[in-house]
């Protein structure tokens, strides 16, 4: 895949003005599409619109909220850890990453949901263009054909059903 600038003028401004990109996709906006790859009544998990690693996976609450740790009481919160693990596992199992990055974005400012980004490494990255440098949106991103969004979205889809991780039977 081809990696291309992004404008983060126009990012940041969507993201502070614009409506809530979950919420939105959840509502059936069409200017938020995403490759759905996992949904459950109270969670969805769908491809990075600007994904800046092959097949990297935002999981969210579908109620909005904006705290990580203390909007979600403790059962809910282990609930939407399962869902992260879980798909997670299928990221890894989908695109064997050298390591797999798990975190919690936005703020009040913009992209205030909550929303876990799952990043898979890929093998052979050079140390100095791993961990942050591999996230940051300013170093470009992917730009996945439509068919390969949705070849990728399949994938995971297919590794989350067929997961055999004693832990998903409790979701």
């Amino acid at each position: 895949m081809e990696r291309e600038a992004m404008d983060l003028g126009v990012y940041a401004a969507r993201a502070r003005t614009g409506p809530c990109f979950v919420c939105a996709y959840l509502d059936g906006d069409l200017d938020y599409q995403h490759e759905l790859v996992y949904e459950d009544e109270a969670h969805v998990a769908f491809l990075d619109r600007w994904p800046t690693v092959p097949g990297k996976v935002l999981v969210a609450p579908k109620a909005h909220i904006e705290h990580v740790v203390r909007d979600l009481d403790e059962a809910a919160f282990r609930a939407l850890m399962l869902v992260v693990r879980r798909v997670a596992l299928a990221v890894e199992d989908v695109f064997a990453p050298e390591r797999t990055y798990l975190l919690s974005l936005g703020s009040q400012q913009g992209n205030a949901h909550v929303h876990w980004h799952i990043a898979g490494l890929p093998l052979g990255v050079p140390y100095e263009h791993q961990q942050f440098h591999a996230l940051m949106t300013e170093n470009g991103v992917l730009a996945p054909t439509p068919e390969q969004s949705v070849a990728m979205g399949t994938r995971l889809r297919e590794a989350i059903a067929g997961g055999q991780h004693p832990e998903q039977g409790q979701m």
